[in-house]
């Protein structure tokens, strides 16, 4: 039983891990958390008990963890920002204008199908030019604060 509250833990810290750097949107969702992580904490076990090695069960344990989650549009609007738009506020400012960017941008993602492959579609080009028009605007009726 240690073991698997051990396992839970890992990937609670993996999942917050990556949610705070890519999905802030979702990084205090606690509910989320705990599923996915009890989820691959699972899953890894189930596949460990059935006698695969310990990387394919890891394998398994942490498709299920990321499932949906390889697609970000934080990172993507925060690679527009730095981009586009860097020289126009200090290095400090990208990530928290790039988290203002992210409500203000919501509506152009949802012309867009949202894959976790998505970045290597032939849409990418795109909903990059959208954000950059979409956040160009922005910043011209509002300024930078």
């Amino acid at each position: 039983m240690d073991m698997q509250n051990k396992d839970l833990s890992y990937y609670k810290l993996r999942l917050q891990e990556l949610l705070n750097t890519s999905f802030p949107e979702k990084a205090h969702d606690v509910q989320f958390i705990n599923q996915r992580s009890s989820w691959a904490a699972n899953a890894y076990e189930g596949a460990f008990m059935a006698g695969n090695p310990a990387v394919q069960c890891d394998e398994i344990a942490q498709h299920i963890l990321f499932e949906g989650l390889y697609f970000s549009r934080f990172d993507t609007i925060f690679q527009v920002v730095c981009n586009e738009f860097d020289s126009r506020m200090a290095d400090e400012e990208l990530r928290p204008f790039s988290l203002k960017m992210l409500s203000v941008c919501s509506e152009v993602f949802t012309n867009y199908k949202l894959t976790d492959d998505f970045a290597y579609s032939a849409d990418f080009d795109q909903l990059y030019t959208e954000l950059t028009g979409t956040i160009a605007i922005w910043i011209e009726e509002n300024g930078l604060q």
